[in-house]
């Protein structure tokens, strides 16, 4: 059975979104541990999402809430969010929904930005990260390798993924309405990672060409020397912070790398270098865009004159709705996969049924065979015969079960077995029945979902 818990844009405080982040490369491991049944678990931490897909290796039908309390009280002791907050924040998927739930959200259809482009290389990533902790199973790749595949798709199909805008440009129109002329700005740039690069390309598009950048981990020179830009070096980030009219940050370290000290100590500098000329920024609002997670910018520093401060809150709150971007043929794609995988997962789990079957027959088929020479029948036409009666008995079965299987009647096909010819199969875990009641493992939460 798969499950997912998810916090999200839609349903969780930056803040709490933070916290999650920071603390979700060791969750998978802490859930696996807390509850023998949960077989694998894959992460999906960024800066608008945090996600648990779960594997619970037991029958279909069985309840998942142990599971699920067990998953929450590991996610809460890997990030130090409490319990009963995720219980109020997290959304709960399980069964046939869950494939729906991560394609669309990889195919950037439950992004911030509708159809943003980034999402699908972190799920991928999450899934390699996953890989080498050890955390994943089967069925868990097989549900991120055909999310991949249904993203590649809608994005070929769709033009979904040129409609959206990434974080990065849409941070930087919101900016527009506070820069008065991109050709002449001195930018900063902070991070040295995808985002940075994603960050200096767009900039470059909207005529940029003074940037200059700043790495916390030293990567700033390496970086400087591949883009055609300048490094700053740490005895230098301080004036370079106060000098700049544009400063960008998305670098991935655990504390804040802009502060409002660290700006106060850039201007003093500067009026000591200067000995009293103007400053190199011009006077009037300086922007810093903070695109970390964790924030790599003190909400402090809008306490100094004139800086003003956009993070991703605040881009979140901007964003356009989704029905801006969205286009119903990518939802329709995203459904069409959604019910191809849980087909495939419904007709797996009544393999072992199946080849209970199948066993019982054969092994009549043989005695058959063993009873018509011991009688003196050796003849290849009797045994020929008795094998093609074989198979057209299996047909119908055969044709059955995937028909039953898709329907979510598993219990159906076993049961027959069982009456007719006495073989009792236990069901795999592998799916959940599509008519299975909707489960709320949160009671008294307002987020809920089956």
């Amino acid at each position: 059975m798969l499950i997912c818990l998810s916090a999200n844009h839609k349903n969780s405080s930056f803040d709490v979104l933070e916290k999650l982040s920071v603390g979700a490369p060791g969750t998978a491991g802490g859930i696996i541990e807390r509850y023998p049944s949960l077989s694998g678990a894959v992460i999906v931490a960024t800066c608008n999402r945090f996600e648990a897909y779960l594997d619970l290796d037991e029958p279909d039908g069985a309840s998942p809430l142990e599971a699920v309390q067990a998953a929450i009280a590991g996610v809460s002791a890997g990030t130090g969010v409490t319990a009963e907050v995720l219980r109020e924040t997290l959304d709960f998927v399980h069964g046939n929904g869950v494939a729906e739930h991560l394609f669309a959200v990889t195919s950037g259809l439950e992004s911030v930005v509708v159809g943003e482009g980034e999402i699908a290389g972190q799920v991928r990533r999450s899934l390699e990260q996953a890989r080498e902790r050890g955390t994943t199973t089967p069925e868990l790749e097989r549900l991120f390798q055909r999310a991949s595949q249904t993203s590649r798709g809608i994005k070929n199909r769709t033009g979904i993924g040129a409609a959206g805008r990434s974080l990065v440009r849409l941070a930087l129109q919101l900016a527009e309405t506070r820069i008065v002329n991109w050709a002449s700005t001195r930018v900063l740039l902070v991070g040295t990672g995808r985002y940075a690069g994603a960050a200096l390309a767009a900039l470059r598009d909207l005529g940029v060409s003074d940037v200059r950048v700043y790495s916390p981990t030293g990567r700033a020179v390496k970086f400087a020397g591949s883009h055609g830009i300048t490094a700053i070096t740490e005895s230098g980030f301080a004036v370079e912070a106060d000098r700049a009219d544009l400063i960008l940050t998305c670098t991935t370290v655990e504390h804040h790398v802009v502060t409002a000290a660290l700006l106060r100590e850039g201007a003093a500098a500067t009026a000591d270098v200067d000995a009293g000329a103007q400053p190199v920024a011009p006077a009037g609002r300086r922007l810093i865009i903070d695109l970390g997670l964790p924030r790599n910018v003190a909400p402090d520093v809008t306490e100094v004159p004139g800086v003003e401060l956009l993070d991703l809150e605040t881009i979140r709150i901007h964003a356009p709705l989704e029905e801006l971007n969205a286009t119903s043929e990518a939802r329709l794609l995203v459904d069409r996969a959604a019910r191809k995988f849980s087909a495939v997962a419904e007709e797996q789990s009544l393999t072992p049924a199946v080849v209970a079957l199948r066993s019982h027959v054969f092994d009549l088929l043989d005695s058959e065979i063993e009873r018509a020479r011991a009688h003196g029948d050796d003849t290849e036409q009797t045994e020929r015969a008795l094998r093609h009666l074989a198979s057209v008995l299996l047909h119908t079965p055969m044709v059955r079960s995937r028909e039953l299987a898709r329907a979510g009647e598993q219990a159906a096909f076993t049961g027959g077995l069982d009456a007719l010819f006495g073989i009792r199969v236990e069901s795999g875990a592998g799916s959940v029945a599509e008519s299975a009641p909707p489960l709320d493992p949160f009671p008294g939460s307002a987020h809920r979902a089956s």
